[in-house]
């Protein structure tokens, strides 16, 4: 199976309060190709500028991603942004951002990439994602929306415009609550639901997950770690994740999308561990198996 995976592959520069990275690769399009090529062959749509290097291309490659759609811009920089972390990790300041291949990308799909059934839009111009979609032979089985309130912010109409297009919607709870109005996230959900998406995912953090459909609700935990060194791209993870196994299992019912919430919080559960994407980069079947395993205790009960 395959998914288009539409999201920038940067660079960034790090700092927490337990470690700091000089220039490292990241992107929002790279964590999530990183998480789903564990369960689907991830279809890249992004941009980078001279300075990419070839060296990490072949780490996506060898990673099996289609870097068909990739632009490589020989005029123009690759995406750079730099930020710090608090000591609540759930807070951090941007120092830098660098647009540069991104202030006029324009994504185009390969021929190859029309026909797909399962995309991810990662956190970009509303307007890019939905060009996207609209580049697509007929509407895909099954579309994923990353957001932010940067969008809700300065593009509402557009936002919303392509939300309508979409299946599920994947935000935080600040930002469910500025979308929708509704300081309830139950009452919020609802009201996302009727923009258009069948399901809506609430991230909490460090406290979780939430599933919204119309009428169900399912909460995933978050794993209580002992050592949390970077979250940078941890939301993004837990998107590749999902997508992927969506796409995996072929199925877009409310039980496979329980399951691919908890396989979702297991993958983000690596990436924390590390710096970047070196967590994601090293995993096996095995140590994925093991860590959803523990997810699954985190909630067993008998009455």
């Amino acid at each position: 199976m395959k998914a288009i995976i539409f999201g920038s592959i940067a660079f960034d520069a790090i700092e927490t309060p337990v470690a700091k990275t000089d220039k490292i690769i990241g992107g929002s399009g790279t964590y999530i190709c990183f998480s789903a090529s564990y369960f689907v062959e991830p279809q890249s749509v992004c941009a980078v500028g001279y300075d990419f290097p070839e060296e990490f291309i072949k780490k996506l490659e060898d990673k099996g991603v289609d870097l068909a759609g990739m632009q490589r811009k020989s005029d123009e920089k690759t995406m750079f942004w730099a930020g710090r972390y608090f000591d609540d990790m759930n807070q951090r300041e941007t120092l830098v951002t660098e647009l540069n291949v991104l202030e006029n990308f324009k994504p185009i799909l390969p021929d190859s990439y029309k026909d797909t059934e399962y995309v991810m839009l990662g956190n970009l111009h509303p307007a890019l994602q939905r060009s996207v979609l609209e580049q697509m032979n007929k509407r895909p089985k099954f579309v994923a929306l990353d957001t932010m309130d940067l969008w809700m912010n300065i593009t509402m109409d557009e936002l919303k415009k392509t939300i309508s297009m979409v299946d599920i919607i994947i935000i935080n709870d600040e930002e469910a609550r500025q979308l929708s109005g509704e300081r309830s996230l139950p009452r919020a959900a609802k009201v996302i639901c009727a923009m258009g998406p069948r399901y809506v995912i609430i991230k909490k953090g460090e406290h979780g997950a939430m599933l919204f459909n119309s009428d169900k609700v399912f909460v995933a935990p978050a794993l209580p770690l002992d050592n949390v060194v970077d979250p940078t791209g941890a939301g993004d993870t837990f998107a590749g994740a999902f997508l992927g196994y969506v796409a995996q299992q072929d199925n877009t019912d409310f039980e496979t999308m329980k399951t691919a919430m908890i396989v979702a919080s297991a993958m983000a559960s690596f990436t924390v561990e590390k710096m970047g994407t070196e967590a994601l980069e090293n995993l096996t079947a095995d140590k994925i198996k093991e860590r959803v395993l523990k997810f699954k205790e985190l909630t067993a009960f008998s009455l």
